[in-house]
């Protein structure tokens, strides 16, 4: 439980600055008394499950995000999540043509990857 609760804080410190959100900006925007949202980050007590939700919120995550190992593959990128919510705010037109350009990108990632593997053979 104590390897628990030091990987919760550990995220919940890590999505903050992430975020670059002050503790007093988290607790205004979840509602957590900003007492026991800093004995949570310091991982000193054990956040409840409804806490959690509150904190996910804020950072727009799903609560599982505040579970995973240490790890770099399983970082999350919350700038790009950021703007792909955004992606929907645009005018169909513009939202059409954006996606115009990251098929463009993809479809030459897919044919320099194909490329490296036929001179790689």
């Amino acid at each position: 439980m104590v390897q628990t609760v030091a990987l919760i804080a550990k995220n919940i410190k890590r999505l903050r600055a992430i975020k670059h959100l002050s503790q007093k900006e988290v607790c205004a925007d979840s509602g957590v008394p900003q007492g026991q949202y800093s004995r949570i980050e310091n991982g000193k007590v054990e956040p409840s499950i409804s806490t959690l939700e509150k904190l996910a919120l804020v950072f727009e995550v799903d609560i599982a995000e505040f579970f995973k190992p240490d790890d770099l593959q399983q970082e999350v990128n919350l700038p790009l999540m950021q703007k792909i919510k955004l992606i929907d705010t645009l005018a169909p037109d513009e939202q059409q043509a954006l996606f115009k350009m990251i098929d463009l990108a993809l479809a030459n990632k897919r044919m320099k990857d194909n490329l490296q593997t036929l001179i790689a053979q």
